[in-house]
């Protein structure tokens, strides 16, 4: 970092990329110094909202500029890995969006360069550092539930518009629906089942595999003693609605987040827990929740996190959600249970 400041070069600036910016611009001692834009239409927003910021229709270039400490890397799937790993070697440290890419050879590219350089990334998985989704890891953390046993996650939202260029709609880009949203809750249901290791195997269910992008999906993870996490996720339905029922040895959670779009700034929402030792399951106040609310806390503690060189979220944790999101590709299209290449 320099001084007081950190100074964040963007890597990528379309709908989501133009969150992050406005997220930087509210936390004290961030600021936006160098822009890549990867069109016209983005190239026009960020003169816009930053007529002063430095901009970059090459990435490449923009890295070689210099000028910043981190990167914010909010740019189509396909190039997460790649731009990460040059930022890296660029001397900076990587505030990535997931998936951290579409493989795990990917994946360990980022992980190796992050060793070499000494350089820190941390992964988008705003929900971590939520109100309501992360007071859930807090709840089993303190043994209030006893051991996670069942966890049943579902998303009912409506279908994913295409993104500039189309890319959320082309495999070669996005990689799958299922590393583009379902990644999110697979790193969710891990952190919360941590004290029970990681799941031994994976089945999915959904529509015809090989027929394209599956809206409709449905996963299973088996843990060697007994757990079970099921997640579904469906992309034809309508508005954004999520909802977690978790059950552990000694008591319960049950939460729910519903709202006409994702980005909302008002959604509707609730957390239920019933603790060890209780008849009756209380609820939990939760000021606000909401990614919107969340990207600006996650990139706070990341940015402070760099300050100390270590990650919130370090690449190596993060894979362990791609390789399950990978392993239920594998066991869609196999029509067989998949071990996870951890």
């Amino acid at each position: 970092m320099t001084g007081e400041r950190t100074r964040v070069a963007m890597g990528g600036f379309g709908a989501w990329g133009q969150m992050h910016a406005r997220a930087i611009g509210a936390i004290d001692g961030a600021e936006v110094a160098a822009i890549f834009c990867h069109g016209e239409r983005s190239e026009t927003a960020a003169a816009e909202l930053f007529p002063d910021v430095p901009r970059y229709r090459d990435y490449d270039a923009m890295l070689a500029a210099g000028g910043f400490d981190v990167v914010s890397v909010a740019a189509p799937n396909h190039v997460h890995s790649r731009f990460a790993v040059a930022a890296l070697e660029a001397g900076a440290h990587v505030f990535l969006e997931k998936p951290m890419g579409l493989t795990l050879a990917e994946c360990d590219a980022v992980i190796e360069a992050a060793r070499r350089t000494g350089r820190q990334v941390t992964l988008d998985h705003e929900l971590r550092v939520s109100g309501q989704w992360g007071a859930i890891r807090d709840v089993v953390e303190k043994g209030e539930v006893g051991r996670v046993r069942y966890q049943n996650f579902t998303l009912f939202r409506h279908p994913f518009r295409p993104g500039s260029g189309g890319w959320r709609h082309d495999p070669a880009r996005v990689g799958s629906w299922i590393l583009e949203e379902m990644v999110h809750f697979y790193d969710l249901v891990l952190w919360y089942a941590r004290e029970n290791g990681l799941p031994a195997q994976v089945r999915a269910f959904g529509e015809p595999a090989g027929e394209g992008l599956v809206s409709n999906f449905g996963t299973l993870l088996e843990w060697s003693d007994g757990s079970t996490a099921f997640l579904t996720q469906t992309l034809a339905g309508f508005e954004h609605h999520t909802m977690l029922e978790l059950a552990g040895t000694d008591g319960a959670v049950r939460t729910w987040w519903s709202g006409a779009v994702a980005r909302t700034l008002t959604p509707d929402y609730e957390l239920k827990v019933l603790r060890r030792g209780r008849t009756e399951a209380e609820t939990v106040a939760i000021p606000k929740s909401g990614e919107v609310f969340e990207l600006e806390e996650n990139l706070r503690r990341a940015f402070a996190a760099f300050g100390e060189n270590r990650s919130p979220l370090p690449p190596e944790e993060a894979k362990q959600s791609i390789a399950v999101c990978l392993a239920a590709e594998e066991a869609h299209a196999s029509g067989r249970p998949v071990a996870p290449m951890f």
